[in-house]
């Protein structure tokens, strides 16, 4: 299949055009639906994530609250460049991140990045609607006497497969309403949060002296790897977003829309967690709110919160893989994503060390997704220097048929370096990665076809 730069020509002038439910494709965006309110909005509302009240849990006793504060905080801010500086080819071209990744890894080797990224996308996926599943069922339980958790988890899966079907039309919408609803919810979960426990934590969190070593910078990391799935494929978001906005108002969108969900949800994890000593999202909830409706609020919030998260960040990913390797359409792919969330044994996840093992599991998924990630700015910025054949990127017997030796000795290489300093694995990663892709292309000949 060839597609000729033309096809961008008329991007301007199709983005007032409707796009229908579930139209989504790999082809150049042409429909841009989002402008900056809604693009802001929705990844407000797409960053609700369960997992930041795990990390939040992780790192109690290893820092105190300013620290864990500032942690989160320069999280965010690294997340933000992070997202406009790789988002900018989407954003730019309208192509998705498994297209974006073909001029660097080559046709048949971008499977290996869109498949490192899809795994951490479904083992959230299922975890989050496990937790959303049973914060549904405590409402349940509570009001009408049903209790069965399995009913709920299968309902609330094919609930969100549902959803996710109609694609970003539909996300967009789900995303812009549910965020005030979002951001009241977590402003009184926080204040119930310091009301119910405030003497006791005050007594340990702000005299404990922490760390401001390798711990605070590991834990800048950990609120930071939880987004670095999304700082991965950001361009499958980006060219949602219609163009006139500058990179440095998108770096600032990024940052200031994660930020407050992420500091919320962060430090109310960290605050139960060092109060109660439990690590379970809906047993810390229903331990800090003691008055029942507010409770059923609270639980309703996080079941709604983790379909928000989900079929903006762990539904598109894998979706467009799945797209890419077997050619198959937008909505067959997100039923086949939903299913395969079912696989991952959730209720496993959520144990009372569950927060150590998602600490170690995002510690480990960022080894191998920040050599990527460098690669593919070192590729764009550098060998590209901003300009993309789009042409090629859709021609499989183009010069990027196959698969780019350079780009996969650069991972492996970034991997081990990540993985020797696991702490903070995804920054360990990029120097080495990046510095070698380099290297590679510059003077290793069989990759010269890949910087035509």
């Amino acid at each position: 299949m060839s597609i000729s730069n033309a096809a961008l020509a008329s991007e301007d002038s199709s983005t007032a055009r409707t796009k229908a439910l579930g139209e989504e494709s790999l082809a150049p965006q042409g429909t841009r639906i989002m402008g900056r309110g809604s693009y802001f909005l929705a990844w407000f509302g797409g960053c609700v994530s369960i997992g930041t009240f795990a990390m939040g849990s992780s790192v109690v006793g290893t820092l105190n609250l300013l620290q864990a504060t500032l942690a989160i905080a320069i999280g965010c801010f690294v997340i933000g460049i992070a997202l406009a500086i790789n988002g900018a080819a989407g954003y730019k071209y309208g192509i998705p991140f498994m297209v974006q990744a073909r001029s660097a890894f080559g046709f048949t080797g971008t499977r290996i990045p869109g498949l490192v990224r899809a795994l951490p996308a479904v083992v959230w996926y299922g975890f989050q609607s496990w937790i959303g599943a049973g914060a549904l069922n405590m409402v349940s339980a509570t009001l009408f006497g049903f209790d069965n958790l399995v009913f709920y988890f299968i309902t609330f899966q094919f609930l969100q497969i549902g959803l996710s079907v109609m694609g970003f039309q539909g996300i967009k919408w789900l995303e812009n309403i549910g965020s005030a609803f979002i951001l009241a919810s977590l402003m009184y979960m926080f204040y119930a949060t310091v009301q119910r426990y405030g003497d006791e934590l005050s007594a340990s969190l702000f005299t404990m002296e922490g760390s401001w070593g390798m711990p605070f910078w590991g834990a800048t990391m950990l609120f930071l790897g939880i987004y670095s799935t999304m700082m991965l494929n950001v361009s499958d978001y980006s060219r949602e977003h219609k163009k006139g906005t500058a990179q440095s108002l998108l770096t600032t969108i990024y940052a200031m829309s994660i930020l407050p969900c992420t500091l919320f949800m962060g430090l109310i994890g960290y605050m139960v967690s060092e109060a109660t000593g439990t690590a379970d999202p809906i047993q810390v909830f229903a331990n800090a709110v003691d008055n029942t409706p507010l409770l059923m609020t609270t639980l309703l919030f996080i079941a709604f919160a983790q379909v928000t998260t989900n079929v903006l960040n762990n539904v598109v990913p894998p979706t467009y893989v799945l797209m890419d390797i077997f050619k198959i359409k937008f909505p067959v792919a997100t039923v086949i994503v939903g299913l395969l969330a079912f696989a991952t044994f959730p209720w496993k996840l959520v144990q009372p060390g569950s927060a150590a093992g998602l600490q170690l599991f995002v510690q480990t998924y960022s080894a191998f997704l920040g050599p990527i990630f460098a690669i593919l700015v070192v590729d764009y910025y550098i060998i590209r220097r901003r300009t993309l054949d789009i042409s090629k990127l859709y021609d499989p017997t183009g010069p990027y048929q196959g698969v780019n030796k350079a780009a996969l000795v650069a991972t492996a290489v970034g991997i081990l370096a990540a993985l020797s300093f696991s702490a903070v694995s995804w920054y360990a990663s990029l120097i080495p990665a990046g510095l070698t892709y380099y290297l590679l292309m510059k003077h290793w000949p069989a990759c010269q076809r890949f910087t035509r």
